[in-house]
């Protein structure tokens, strides 16, 4: 009889930071599921690949695998290019099925996490300001799907409103709009003591570095606010759990993603071209090319990389939007 096995799929990335604290969220699956071979693979850049991660769960006699995407939200990566990846693979291997579970998307256990960061950046604060008078920015990466983009949205209002803070704000590293620098230029007009920034992405990189210095810049500027810089989620033991949950919910039938509000099944406004676009990965010729280059390119994709690419995706409605990177460099601020 064969073995179920669990594959981790993560975008990439060049940062060798990034992938390493990848490796480590692998890792602590790997001790949840002490009795399921546990492997991991990477769309672009970073190795091993998808295909080489399904392929060493096989070699362990692995027949069922549940693969659970290593991303945030079910955006393109999620919905169009891992998704690609595993039923081209399935295609030409005779015996295996693939389950795939849905994204960590908004679960209070991933809030939990959240919340411990953000506590944790105004513990290490050398002084003590109020709530009340603290202005929470919470960042997201930022994409060519609303949804995910809302819901960002939709965390910001739930951390800001449940831990107390006098107002919260909401920006995004790249793609839609309002960037960190319009973002952060236009929290500081409203005269809060405080303004706490907080990455939500689940690891380094290169934009994660690129949020904090754009910090620094506004802050200079500023010297009456204490800006406080809060960490990413990275591998906390809440978000662990969450993607203990999204394995067993694959095979207990808990893995519908965001169909009702979905661009490539509803007419979502300003997005209706995208209805019954093609499910097809577009991530190929970047596979397993390496990390440790980390210089960063600017280009219309579903959001900032630390690369280049010589595709291009549909753009964002408005891309020229006046704080959006149509108009403003994400590099500046």
């Amino acid at each position: 009889m064969g073995k179920t096995g669990i594959l981790l799929c993560g975008h990439g990335s060049r940062s060798t930071g990034a992938v390493s604290e990848f490796e480590g969220l692998a890792k602590a699956l790997t001790e949840r599921f002490p009795d399921n071979p546990v492997s991991y693979g990477f769309l672009e850049f970073a190795t091993p690949i998808i295909q080489d991660g399904l392929a060493s769960l096989l070699e362990q006699g692995v027949t069922k695998v549940l693969a659970v995407p290593g991303m945030l939200f079910a955006a393109g990566h999620v919905k169009n290019d891992v998704a690609s990846v595993l039923n081209d693979y399935a295609a030409t291997q005779e015996g295996i099925e693939i389950g795939f579970g849905r994204d960590l998307g908004i679960d209070p256990k991933m809030l939990a996490a959240a919340r411990d960061r953000i506590e944790q950046a105004e513990r290490d604060a050398p002084d003590e300001i109020a709530r009340e008078d603290t202005l929470l920015m919470v960042i997201g990466r930022g994409t060519s799907d609303p949804d995910a983009n809302g819901n960002i949205a939709k965390i910001s209002r739930m951390l800001g409103e449940g831990m107390g803070y006098g107002w919260t704000e909401t920006a995004y590293s790249g793609v839609t709009f309002p960037l960190v620098a319009p973002g952060l230029e236009h929290a500081v007009k409203l005269g809060y003591k405080r303004i706490i920034v907080f990455p939500y992405f689940l690891f380094t990189g290169i934009l994660i570095q690129r949020i904090y210095d754009i910090t620094d810049q506004i802050a200079a500027q500023n010297a009456d606010i204490d800006f406080v810089k809060a960490g990413y989620l990275n591998a906390h033991p809440s978000v662990v759990d969450t993607f203990v949950d999204r394995v067993q919910g694959i095979e207990g039938g808990d893995n519908n993603m965001n169909c009702l509000t979905c661009i490539y099944r509803e007419q979502v406004i300003g997005f209706e071209a995208a209805v019954g676009r093609p499910q097809q990965g577009h991530h190929y010729h970047v596979q397993g090319v390496g990390t440790g280059t980390e210089e960063s390119h600017s280009h219309g994709h579903e959001h900032e990389h630390d690369h280049d690419h010589s595709h291009t995706h549909a753009p964002h409605p408005h891309a020229d939007h006046p704080h959006g990177p149509g108009k403003r460099d994400p590099n500046a601020a």
